[in-house]
């Protein structure tokens, strides 16, 4: 009996420290996420691992790879706190250890525009941090 108890005790708690370390995924996710929405590049750089590489797409170009600070200061431009039309949405978060990826949608309605954005996360020091990711310009708003 006890040793049953035990067992229920420990499922129990990894259940719910991986429901912690998910909810902490997601907390930095949600600062990119609100930061670009919002026009907060302080924000959005703390959400990234300084030495972080953007892949992104842009027209006429194949790939367009940034790094925090310079994607960031495409925002700067824009007014801080002021909702920008960046409607976001956490699709997926798959967690391992220390590890994560993640896949958002951003829709800009005002421009037909929808991005696929896939986030490959560690957590360094104890903090979760976007290590690297991916956009793709959905074809035609998709």
């Amino acid at each position: 009996m006890k040793t049953t108890f035990f067992l229920i005790a420990v499922v129990l708690c990894l259940q719910l420290c991986a429901q912690s370390e998910e909810d902490l995924v997601r907390e930095t996710l949600n600062k990119y996420l609100e930061g670009s929405s919002y026009s907060d590049p302080e924000m959005i750089q703390s959400a990234f691992y300084v030495e972080a590489d953007l892949f992104l797409s842009k027209e006429g170009q194949e790939l367009w790879v940034l790094t925090p600070k310079e994607y960031s200061a495409l925002f700067e431009v824009r007014p801080k706190g002021k909702f920008n039309g960046r409607e976001t949405t956490i699709l997926s978060i798959d967690l391992h250890h220390n590890i994560a990826t993640a896949t958002a949608e951003i829709r800009i309605t005002s421009r037909n525009m929808r991005f696929i954005d896939i986030f490959l996360l560690k957590k360094l020091s104890g903090e979760w941090k976007i290590i690297s990711k991916a956009a793709t310009l959905m074809p035609n708003g998709e």
